[in-house]
């Protein structure tokens, strides 16, 4: 199993109630080794197995209520 991470912007983040939503979303995930969420610089960086795609991501984070770019 290769790792791989992928780092994102998601600029509705503005609390930590946003970041553990968002963690907690991306823990329903299979393939998701892990997530960080610095909400300074409105950054999610996801470490996952490389089927998981960064459009696979992004509607994680559409799902939770966060736009990606």
């Amino acid at each position: 199993m290769n790792k791989v991470q992928t780092t994102v912007t998601a600029p509705e983040i503005v609390c930590g109630g946003c970041a553990n939503a968002i963690r907690k979303a991306f823990g329903r995930v299979d393939g998701v080794l892990g997530v960080e969420v610095e909400v300074e610089t409105k950054q999610v960086s996801v470490e996952h197995e490389e089927s998981i795609t960064r459009e696979d991501i992004a509607k994680v984070l559409d799902d939770a209520g966060f736009s990606a770019s």
